[in-house]
Parts: C-alpha cells; structure tokens; sequence
C-alpha cells in the first residue's frame, strides 16, 4: 500500500461522516417540492447562523475545529506510533504527521508564546517515548490477563490498549497547552472503546485495564506504575454545583504504585490517596486515603429468607 493510502482513506472516510447527506423531498411526479418559502428560508439561516450572547453561538461563532478531522489525524497518529516500521514509509509519515497537526492547531487558540509548527515539532519528538511507554503497557496487559496469548493480540484487538494509545498522545498535547484537540480524541477513545480517560490525566508506565467497559479516569488523576484496574471503574470527582471554582485544582484521586482495583469500584476527591500495593475490591466506594498495602472490600450482601406469603406464592408460578 503507497504510503498515503491509509490517510487518504481515512480522510475519505471521516467527510462522509462529517454530516448528513443533504435529502430533497420528491413530489410524485419526480419535481422537488418547496417546502419553505425563501422569506422562512432566510428567516432560519438568519436565526442559526445570529452569534447572539449564549454558550453556543459564543463557541461556534470564534470558528470550531472540525472534530472529524482531529479524529482522522488522531488514527494516523495511533497507527504510525503503534503499528509502522518501515523505515522509508516513517521518513515520509513523520513529517506529514506533523504538519497534519499544525493544520489542526492553526484553528484554535494557542498559548500567546507557541506557534503551530512550534507546537507540531514539539509532538513529534515524543513520538518515541510514546511508543516505549505504549510497550510497557502492552507486556503489563500480557502479565496480567491469563487469556491474552500475544504481544501482538493486545496490540491489534484490547480495547484497553487502543484507548491508552489515544491517551498517550492526548496527554502529550495537553502537557503543551493545546486546547480542545486533546478532548476531541479522548471522546473519540471513549465512543469507540467504552473507556473514558480525560487528557489531563497522568498515568504511570505498566498500567493495564482489563476488560475496561465503563472505565472513569477524571483530569486530575495521578495513577502510579503497575497500576491495574478492571471494567466499571471510577477515579472521579464528587459532584459539587460550584463548579467553575474548582478548575484547576486537584478534584481526583491518586493511587500509588502497585495498586489493583477491582469492578465497580468508585474512589472520589482529590485528597484520596490510595496508598502503594493496596487491593480494592469490586463494587466498593472510598472517598477517604487508604494506607498502603490496605484490601478493602465491601460488606457482603445479607440475604433475607422469608416464609412463603400465601398471597404471592400463586403469583410467582407460571407455565413456561
């Protein structure tokens, strides 16, 4: 395959999903139909396209980067930094890579001292260390699911390792301010893998998510090295209504080295430190610091038998 073809695909592919084909009702004799008059025609252009004093209009009408482009530029990227070997392909890919971002960047507001290909050269020398850490992930998910039986099954198939890879970049990008792009590709993970990892998160090297559906990682959270954690996990905030208060300030959980969080388990607030080699079990919740090398598990369930009630045994009897 020539070295754009992928690219060029996926850039095919994401204009076709960028919106909805346009439809012309048909009157039964094949003729369009006018539907509006061109007074009501202008009447609702004139109303959407009003940047009036609201959220929406104060977004859309500074220019909104167009979020099937960033996905189409975040694939490339996931694929070269996972999958591409080939020397001469890189040579070409790398550079394309970079500048595909620089486009991306000159539609949103950078940091006063940054510039697009500042920025774009900045990312594409980590690159490498993208991939080193990728690799640790990939032998964490091997020593730790009894069911994977390659390096290469985890790499092409685990959803928790496509969503790391997205992360991985994201976080890049977040850690040189750049805005809104970084978002763009976490959601893009999320819908596509289940796992909702936000880019401001840092995660240590060695880290596997087994099964990984309904995972929570929120900005804040600091996630050591060995870390596991399987599918329903929430690393979040607790709600409060102030929220504008409280950006930038720590509001998720840190969980040391060596930590292992079992399903279900929710683990909230910014001062809840969950101390190094502590086993949590499923379906707990904590919103306190667990020292380390705690296992905290949740009471048991009791289950209540009861004497038959002559006025519902008849109702619990069916034919089947």
């Amino acid at each position: 395959m020539s070295r754009n073809k992928v690219w060029a695909a996926a850039q095919a592919k994401a204009s076709v999903r960028s919106g909805p084909r346009a439809i012309e009702p048909e009157t039964p004799n094949g003729e369009v139909s006018e539907l509006l008059n061109d007074d009501e025609l202008e009447e609702i252009v004139g109303d959407l396209t009003e940047c009036a004093d609201d959220a929406l209009s104060e977004a859309a009408c500074g220019g909104i980067v167009d979020p099937a482009e960033v996905v189409v530029w975040t694939e490339f990227a996931r694929r070269l930094i996972l999958y591409q070997r080939d020397e001469d392909l890189l040579r070409a890919e790398v550079p394309e890579l970079a500048r595909g971002l620089a486009v991306l960047l000159g539609e949103v507001e950078l940091p006063a001292d940054a510039t697009p290909d500042s920025i774009a050269r900045a990312f594409v020398m980590k690159l490498a260390p993208i991939r080193y850490v990728l690799s640790l992930d990939i032998e964490a998910a091997y020593q730790g699911d009894p069911a994977s039986q390659s390096y290469t099954e985890i790499a092409v198939s685990y959803p928790s390792l496509q969503a790391l890879a997205v992360h991985r970049v994201a976080h890049e990008l977040h850690n040189l301010a750049v805005p809104t792009l970084p978002r763009i590709m976490s959601e893009y993970a999320h819908s596509t893998t289940g796992i909702d990892i936000h880019p401001g998160a840092t995660i240590g090297h060695y880290f596997f998510i087994d099964h990984g559906t309904g995972v929570v990682v929120g900005e804040t959270t600091v996630i050591g090295d060995r870390v596991r954690i399987y599918q329903g996990v929430t690393l979040g905030a607790a709600s409060l209504r102030d929220g504008p208060s409280l950006r930038g300030r720590k509001r998720h959980p840190t969980v040391e080295d060596d930590v292992t969080i079992y399903a279900g388990a929710t683990i909230l607030g910014g001062d809840t430190v969950i101390g190094t080699g502590s086993v949590i079990g499923g379906n707990v919740w904590i919103t306190k610091s667990i020292e380390a090398g705690s296992h905290v598990v949740a009471e048991p369930p009791h289950q209540a038998v009861r004497d038959e009630d002559p006025a519902t045994v008849e109702q619990l009897k069916w034919d089947l």
